[in-house]
């Protein structure tokens, strides 16, 4: 009963889309090291990710669940159809966040004290929709912490490497919600949630998605000479430009038929691509 329920969970929070920010923690680790993190430091990084993630789509989904019933595109939902209860999401929420904070704990004390503003701002997230159009920007920051609190669990200081490729991050992600909150324009309007699209119309959110994207490039290009990094590097980054224009010629103001394809497929490819080429670009300086 209880793996039933953990399947359903997992299922619902898209446990498989923890790939969107892991690779960028890992990229943030070996700038850290300049090569290979310890087995230590990489087996908690990995826990911390999971359980930050985890805990705040588990929460996102229990603060969504009155919306998700309303919305034909969420209403298949666990939570909105009631195949899984508020209270095991609630206590699923709460071991992952102890989970997090945890492994925090086992990296260093800076690690720790800082798990909690980042797990306040994982899980306030879902409700910044209630009350601004930036709550794009918001999820970006949230996630793009991840390569900057792996560079923190390595070397427990600050640097201008891991803080740039946060931004790349940061407004990478910001950049394909607002193409992603487009399938939502008219059901946001209606329920008076708060996005960029439903306040601004299709064309200016792509714009401006265009605009978050261009700034992706710009601070893995700067990621890239602060962190002294090679060719291989400069490679994936050109490579990654290429995706993100075919992104935006996918989703246009006229067909928004292809969101998911530009979403999922495209999103996730970014990120495994940029691991490989900025761990190639570090491991053969």
């Amino acid at each position: 009963m209880i793996l039933r329920k953990l399947q359903i969970t997992l299922d619902m929070i898209r446990f498989e889309h923890t790939v969107f920010a892991l690779p960028f923690a890992f990229i943030g680790a070996l700038l850290a090291r300049k090569g290979l993190p310890t087995g230590w430091q990489l087996t908690w990084i990995v826990v911390a990710m999971v359980g930050g993630r985890s805990a705040a789509m588990a929460f996102n989904r229990i603060a969504d669940v009155r919306h998700d019933k309303l919305n034909p595109r969420t209403s298949n939902r666990a939570l909105a159809r009631g195949t899984l209860s508020i209270r095991f999401a609630i206590g699923f929420t709460i071991a992952m966040s102890f989970l997090f904070i945890f492994a925090a704990w086992q990296l260093n004390t800076l690690c720790f004290y800082l798990s909690f503003p980042t797990l306040a701002i994982l899980l306030l997230y879902s409700y910044t929709k209630r009350f601004t159009a930036l709550s794009h920007v918001v999820l970006g920051f949230a996630v793009g912490c991840a390569p900057l609190a792996a560079w923190l669990a390595i070397r427990g200081e600050f640097a201008w490497s891991p803080v740039l490729l946060s931004g790349a991050v940061m407004f990478w992600v910001a950049g394909f919600d607002l193409i992603y909150a487009l399938q939502d324009i008219e059901f946001d309007r209606r329920v008076k949630l708060f996005s960029l699209p439903s306040k601004l119309g299709v064309a200016q959110a792509l714009r401006i998605s265009t605009l978050f994207h261009g700034a992706t490039v710009i601070l893995l290009v700067a990621t890239a000479m602060t962190a002294n990094l090679g060719w291989i590097a400069y490679a994936g980054i050109a490579i990654v430009a290429g995706i993100l224009y075919w992104e935006h010629r996918l989703v246009t103001p006229n067909d928004l038929s292809r969101v998911d394809v530009a979403f999922f497929n495209l999103n996730g490819y970014i990120s495994i691509l940029l691991l490989l080429t900025f761990a190639g670009g570090i491991l053969i300086k």
